[in-house]
């Protein structure tokens, strides 16, 4: 959604297709759509060290509390709250996408920014992949209806226009089109004087998929016993990044400095934070395509705490195996820098495991055998919520 006024707003429209640019009148009031309860929430908490694969937290680092996500400024159960109330004037509100009925398909939407991750891009200078970031937000949701993205739609919002910035940013987009092969329909330029600071912008982006109505993964067959199935990811992907700076900034590296624990060559802790989102949709379909497949999560903001609950009906939860991933280093630097305990950082961040599918037993063991790269992290089980065991 966008919305935007004032006099001296220039606001220029790009349709990359066969129209160009044109201006039209600003809109003051548009149309709000909400597709998830929290996964635009960004968070910090206690203090942990690392033994070898496995996670152990303490209360306190030197007699120093650990950070928290609501410390750094995010606040996840008042955006759950906001949700709430949203989904009384709004009955359905709550998926990872919309789901708009079309005969006998389902148009599934999503919206979707990169939140604070942006800060980092003006430090480092990253902004070639910040696009596919944008894209696989709204993509990754919509996917985990069994939908295919159809086409997608960019916002770039900036106080003064550069051109080459703009263009290599976009870039980006377009890659992470190609890579979720759904079409870049059309996006806005918004140039707002003074509204930003300089060198800085903002994106949003919306994306829109199909999905037959007999086809929809929609979780409501789930049950005790099937298995969770995990997507690694690239490392904090697009959530998290308040936290992820308010740690940054009390600890004694730089964004230029070596990530710690990392053991295959040089490997900056910039380079880290700004590595682009997995996009999952070709895997997830064509595992998709196979059968099997009851229920898709993908792990954005609230983590595994509130996330992979969404796809299960009443009464069910899941066990996760606790050291069945590896950890990528980024999270362990976190974790350790921030003083994090381990509720925290799986309520705030990906910890290595972008999405996660529940599938049947038997899906399970052909995923296993046909990908190298996915993990079995879990098991469904009667009782509310997510334990790690």
């Amino acid at each position: 959604m966008n919305a935007s006024s004032g006099a001296a707003v220039a606001r220029a429209e790009r349709l990359h297709g066969s129209v160009v640019a044109s201006r039209r009148p600003s809109c003051s009031k548009l149309p709000v759509f909400y597709a998830k309860p929290a996964s635009e929430i960004r968070l910090p908490r206690s203090i942990l060290k690392m033994n070898g694969g496995r996670i152990s937290c303490s209360t306190s680092n030197n007699g120093r509390k650990g950070l928290t996500y609501k410390d750094a400024g995010v606040d996840i159960d008042a955006g759950t709250e906001l949700v709430r109330r949203i989904a009384k004037m709004t009955p359905g509100i709550g998926g990872f996408g919309g789901l708009f009925p079309l005969g006998d398909s389902y148009l599934v939407a999503s919206t979707d920014g990169v939140g604070t991750k942006l800060k980092l891009a003006f430090e480092t200078g990253i902004h070639d992949t910040i696009g596919i970031d944008l894209v696989a937000m709204s993509v990754n949701d919509i996917v985990t209806s069994g939908a295919k993205p159809l086409f997608f739609l960019d916002y770039f919002g900036t106080s003064h226009l550069d051109v080459d910035l703009a263009e290599t940013v976009i870039e980006g987009i377009v890659d992470g089109c190609k890579q979720s092969d759904c079409v870049l329909l059309g996006g806005e330029t918004a140039e707002m004087p003074d509204f930003y600071a300089k060198g800085e912008y903002d994106l949003s982006g919306f994306a829109v998929g199909i999905v037959k109505k007999d086809s929809l993964i929609d979780g409501k067959n789930i049950k005790s016993g099937d298995i969770l199935i995990g997507f690694p990811s690239s490392g904090v992907h697009s959530n998290g990044f308040s936290l992820v700076r308010r740690v940054l900034s009390q600890s004694n590296l730089s964004l230029s400095d070596q990530l710690p624990g990392h053991g295959s060559g040089p490997f900056t802790l910039g380079e880290a934070l700004m590595a682009p989102t997995v996009i999952y949709v070709k895997q997830v379909l064509d595992i998709i395509s196979k059968g099997g497949v009851k229920g898709i999560a993908h792990i954005t903001g609230g983590g595994f705490t509130d996330n992979i609950p969404r796809v299960f009906p009443p009464g069910l939860g899941a066990s996760i195996f606790r050291n069945s991933w590896d950890v990528p280093a980024v999270f362990k630097w976190l974790q350790e820098a921030g003083g994090i305990d381990d509720g925290e950082m799986r309520r705030t961040f990906n910890m290595g495991i972008g999405l996660v599918a529940v599938v049947t037993p038997e899906a399970s063991e052909r995923i296993l055998a046909e990908y190298d790269s996915v993990y079995r992290i879990g098991v469904v089980v009667n009782g509310e919520g997510v334990k790690f065991v």
